[in-house]
């Protein structure tokens, strides 16, 4: 399904393929001989999304660009089932597997690896040819990992890497559960003059 968000379409290369059933919502450009599988969401809210050659999407996964926050995925991309990447930057050769989280601000360095159900936090910088063990956390710039269940240990690094003003755009002590659904209604209102495209 292609949808025209903001008054911009997505861009597909001919070589490209896109399921019926996976959703590219406005500034989305589709690399050369990629592939976005079925049930997987691109949507570009506010900050492009834009796929180098040959990259695979694979189901379910969702790709969003945000202000100040572009989805940039190099050459050569796999994208795992389940995995979530919004508003990062994939450099070349890289792996992400079933299930990983990469937050706004982060950027996957080249040949890397992130395995199954590992999380790239916000503004976090994996150097190229790193691998991120399966369900570990990357945190800060340079990245350093933790294992799960070391929150002790990873806060220090993540409180400084401003997950709020990253992400809302607003102070840490600001941020209440009503003031975050009231940004999000706001947003996600905006596709309310989508337009479904043939």
């Amino acid at each position: 399904m292609l949808i025209e968000h903001d008054g911009k379409r997505p861009v597909i290369a001919e070589s490209a393929y896109v399921a019926p059933t996976a959703v590219l919502c406005g500034d989305v450009t589709v690399g050369p001989d990629s592939r976005i599988l079925f049930g997987a969401v691109l949507t570009a809210e506010g900050g492009s999304i834009e796929t180098g050659e040959r990259c695979i999407v694979m189901e379910h996964a969702v790709l969003r660009g945000r202000a100040g926050h572009p989805v940039r995925l190099g050459n050569h991309v796999l994208v795992g089932p389940h995995a979530h990447i919004n508003g990062a930057v994939i450099e070349d050769d890289v792996f992400l597997a079933t299930g990983v989280s990469i937050f706004p601000g982060a950027n996957v360095g080249s040949g890397s690896e992130v395995r199954i159900n590992a999380v790239v936090h916000v503004n976090t910088h994996v150097a190229k040819d790193t691998t991120v063990p399966i369900g570990w956390i990357a945190v800060g710039n340079p990245a350093q990992l933790f294992p799960p269940g070391h929150h002790d240990a990873i806060w220090p690094v993540q409180r400084a890497m401003d997950f709020p003003r990253t992400v809302f755009g607003i102070d840490r002590d600001e941020l209440t559960m009503e003031r975050l659904t009231e940004l999000y209604a706001e947003h996600f209102g905006r596709h309310r003059t989508d337009r479904l495209l043939d």
